[in-house]
Formats: C-alpha cells, structure tokens, sequence
C-alpha cells in the first residue's frame, strides 16, 4: 500500500496539539482593521479551537 499523502493546504492552517486538539488562527484579521475596536483586534490575535466535527476530518486529511 502506498504511503498517504499529507493535505498541504490544510497542514499549513492549522496544527495539532500533542493532546490531540487542532488550533487555527482566528477569521477576520486580514484587512479593515481601523474599523475593529482594540479589545476585538486583540483577540482576533489568539489561536482558535477548531470544533471537534471538524478537527476529527483535518487530523485525518494530516495524518495525526
């Protein structure tokens, strides 16, 4: 059986803990920053947790 191929464009969105969790970065923060008040900005900087519906499938698409 040959190996399995990693899904890149997932890989390089998001990363797996080593307790199994998926972190990603947060929507929103690319542009339009001026309108956003600080608190909103501030969090938008932290890490998310993926839901685990999904996190089950990008583990899989990863390979962890």
């Amino acid at each position: 059986m040959p190996k399995l191929k990693t899904n890149k464009s997932i890989a390089k969105r998001v990363r797996v803990t080593r307790n199994g969790k998926v972190l990603c970065h947060r929507a929103g923060r690319r542009h339009l920053q001026s309108g956003k008040t600080a608190k909103r900005r501030r969090h938008l900087r932290t890490v998310a947790l993926v839901p685990k519906e999904l996190a089950k499938a990008y583990r899989a698409a990863i390979h962890n």
